[in-house]
C-alpha cells in the first residue's frame, strides 16, 4: 500500500513542494482605498418625479424605454446614460432631455434609479 501522506501522482508532489516554498500571504486590508470613497458628495441629478415608460410609436416597431424628468446638465445625462448602459447591458442615447434605452427595460430601470437615489419613479405604460 502507498503512504497516505504522499500524493498519488508525482505532479502533485511537485506542486506540494512549490506550495511549501511560497511566502505567506498578508491579511486583507479592511480599510477602503482612497479611490473607492468619494471626496465630495454626489450632485443630485434626479428631480421630483421621474417617468419611465415604454414606447414603440415612430421607431419602426422597435421597443424602447424612455426616462423623462431628469434635472441634470447634458454632461451629467451622458454620464447617467453610460452608467445605465453598463449596468443593464443595453444601448442608450439622449433625445433632448429624454434618456432612451433600447429594449423593454422599464422595471429594471426603475429599480436601478431607486437604488441610485431617485425618490419618486413612476412607471408609464
Amino acid at each position: 500500500m502507498s503512504d497516505p501522506k504522499q500524493p498519488f501522482n508525482p505532479a502533485f508532489a511537485a506542486l506540494a513542494k512549490l506550495k511549501a516554498e511560497m511566502p505567506a500571504t498578508p491579511p486583507p486590508n479592511p480599510t477602503p482605498t482612497p479611490s473607492a470613497t468619494p471626496s465630495a458628495p454626489a450632485k443630485k441629478i434626479y428631480g421630483g418625479k421621474i417617468v419611465v415608460r415604454r414606447e414603440k410609436k415612430g421607431r419602426g416597431g422597435k421597443t424602447v424605454t424612455c426616462v423623462e424628468g431628469l434635472t441634470a446638465s447634458p454632461k451629467e445625462l451622458e454620464a447617467l446614460a453610460t452608467s445605465l448602459k453598463k449596468a443593464l447591458g443595453c444601448g442608450a442615447t439622449l433625445e433632448g432631455r429624454t434618456l432612451v434605452l433600447l429594449g423593454d427595460l422599464t422595471v429594471r430601470v426603475k429599480a436601478w434609479l431607486e437604488a441610485d437615489g431617485a425618490k419618486q419613479v413612476i412607471l408609464g405604460n
